[in-house]
């Protein structure tokens, strides 16, 4: 396998400058590598160095000699994070903050058909099962992780195997290593194209939706009583996460809590992270909770 035997499937954004990536080492990232080089594109490779395990400094170092070899700048970023709850939610945002907003990860089909059933199960809504991946450039999306595999292997590219990627501790892991085999192999079909495909659709609906929901007054009892559910359901949730900041942590289950207080069943419901949504004449609105 070469590099040209796949860019077709590769979706590099254009840009006056040079493209910048974040690379872990991993086969995905540095396959990306290779393959927006291929592309032509002139890149910075980008990498984030967690302190979370022992390898983290040969990584760092396969990264920067790989970026050596291919003469083209090396960016290094270290984050502190301790073994708390949430490390995998927590290492995420430390890193898309230490990266450029503009940065193209090395994310694969397997990856959004992951983060698919993970948004579905932990009840994210259209939002979540759509996995838009639109937070940063993902150029290699339609690839599959054995591509990667693959590719690196045929150009002789020492990747990193990082053990937190079968650490059974974390949710994705499960999902990469039990649940997606486990369904390929009850159906006899491979489930990533499928969930693949139905990310898409639900993206496309997603887009009625939330024109629709922007279109209403989303603290209006009466205008979210009026519309349909989908409609009400994404209003109240572009309006928490504009008041808040963040949308994490609330889900389908607490943005239903909240319709019961707009249908008057609640007269108030707690949110996730201390806040609460009351109403006061068909008024919604967010406010601390204070505990006494």
């Amino acid at each position: 396998m070469t590099p040209v035997e796949l860019l077709d499937r590769c979706d590099f954004p254009a840009t006056e400058g040079r493209l910048n990536l974040g690379v872990s080492g991993g086969a995905d990232s540095m396959a990306m590598a290779l393959l927006a080089r291929a592309a032509g594109s002139d890149i910075v490779v980008w990498h984030v160095h967690h302190g979370l395990r022992a390898e983290a400094d040969d990584d760092a170092e396969l990264v920067a000699k790989a970026a050596a070899e291919w003469g083209v700048p090396f960016e290094l970023r270290r984050i502190d994070l301790d073994a708390g709850p949430d490390l995998e939610a927590r290492a995420r945002e430390a890193r898309y903050r230490a990266l450029p907003t503009d940065v193209c990860v090395g994310h694969t089909a397997d990856d959004r058909a992951e983060t698919v059933l993970l948004n579905l199960l932990r009840g994210a809504g259209l939002a979540g099962v759509a996995a838009r991946l639109d937070r940063v450039h993902r150029p290699i999306r339609q690839l599959r992780r054995a591509d990667t595999v693959a590719l690196c292997a045929a150009e002789g590219i020492a990747v990193v195997d990082d053990a937190m990627n079968h650490d059974a501790r974390f949710r994705r892991v499960i999902v990469r290593d039990q649940v997606l085999p486990l369904l390929a192999e009850g159906f006899d079909r491979d489930p990533v194209p499928i969930l693949n495909r139905h990310a898409d659709l639900v993206a496309d609906a997603l887009e009625v939706v939330q024109a629709a929901a922007a279109a209403i007054e989303a603290t209006d009892v009466h205008a979210l009583r009026a519309a349909p559910r989908a409609v009400a359901t994404e209003a109240i949730r572009q309006w928490i996460a504009g008041e808040l900041g963040s949308i994490d942590g609330v889900d389908l289950a607490a943005i239903d809590r909240v319709l019961m207080v707009v249908d008057g069943t609640h007269l108030a419901t707690e949110l996730p992270g201390g806040h609460r949504v009351a109403r006061t004449a068909g008024v919604l609105r967010i406010e601390p909770v204070v505990r006494h």
